[in-house]
């Protein structure tokens, strides 16, 4: 395993990190198997593990942490994020002060730990003032309850107005960047974000590095029913709109020359990309984990990326 600075900050976090969005809690609710499957990442040197108050209500953190506080905490980085409605309290969603306070000590308890390496605003909040967001978070770091603060699928200009409002106040300034970044999702990371974080020192861990599993090839033949798509109507309408199934398809020929999967070769691409620091994965078998491990030993050379942009040029998936 190989390790990344979080963009400028002294905190390491391996290139491949374990996320429990949608499976940990959710599609996956048994105990063993989401012990076997979390001890395999942290004996093969994963040590970051991406969570949120939002994913299966709470029941993510439970799960993940219930295995978590079973290694050594100093050897551990794991996220949470705030933003989404926990209740329907009207109070209970959103980036107020008020909600992220709260919902930080709900989050620790969950989990079962005294502090997070990172928390995340899991959304831009329209509804509050970002700097009253930006000082919540500043607070937390003071307090100890979080080490470093990030945003997640923000703008380029909202990310650059709290690194501002931060400059301005002498505030702790976001440190990390969680977006959905694959070969089919690449251009609005690429031409609007990376060009705010990476000056300003701020990594990247990126979700979805396989498109949610479109990348894998398993929608070639159509959408099987118990799949991620099929579940999540959501996704469904973004992922296959403009057909990008036929360009997954002429990425196969290119991965089978190389020896590997779609998968890897999917993976390899987005760890190319100096920015990210690291690549959120899923896993509900052991064996998908094994897979998503091998990508590791595998370098794109400029060939094989020309090769890959020829195919999904003009394609974006939401």
């Amino acid at each position: 395993m190989n390790y990344r600075h979080l963009g400028r900050a002294g905190l390491n976090v391996s290139e491949l990190s374990l996320g429990g969005w949608i499976t940990f809690g959710g599609s996956l609710t048994d105990e063993q198997l989401a012990r076997d499957i979390i001890t395999m990442a942290y004996d093969n040197g994963i040590n970051f593990f991406d969570i949120a108050d939002i994913y299966a209500k709470g029941e993510s953190e439970k799960l993940m942490g219930s295995v978590l506080k079973d290694f050594p905490r100093h050897t551990l980085v794991i996220s949470s994020k705030v933003f989404w409605p926990m209740s329907d309290d009207p109070n209970d969603r959103g980036l107020s002060r008020k909600h992220i306070l709260e919902s930080v000590d709900k989050s620790l308890q969950r989990i079962g730990t005294d502090y997070l390496d990172l928390y995340f605003c899991h959304r831009f909040d329209d509804e509050t003032p970002v700097e009253e967001t930006v000082r919540a978070m500043d607070d937390l770091v003071h307090q100890g309850k979080i080490l470093y603060w990030g945003t997640s699928e923000w703008t380029g200009a909202q990310i650059q107005e709290a690194l501002d409002i931060c400059e301005k106040y002498n505030l702790y300034k976001p440190q990390v960047e969680q977006p959905q970044y694959n070969i089919l999702h690449r251009t609005r990371i690429e031409n609007e974000i990376l060009p705010v974080t990476e000056p300003n020192g701020i990594g990247l861990v990126v979700w979805s590095p396989l498109a949610s599993g479109l990348l894998t090839g398993k929608y070639d033949e159509g959408v099987p029913e118990d799949s991620r798509i099929a579940t999540e109507s959501w996704l469904k309408r973004s992922h296959l709109r403009d057909n990008p199934v036929e360009a997954v398809r002429k990425l196969k020929p290119i991965a089978d020359d190389l020896g590997v999967t779609r998968a890897q070769m999917a993976i390899a691409w987005t760890l190319r990309q100096p920015g990210v620091s690291s690549a959120i994965t899923g896993a509900t078998k052991v064996s998908q984990l094994e897979d998503t491990l091998a990508a590791l030993r595998i370098d794109l050379d400029d060939e094989t990326l020309s090769r890959i942009n020829a195919v999904v040029d003009g394609i974006e998936i939401d």
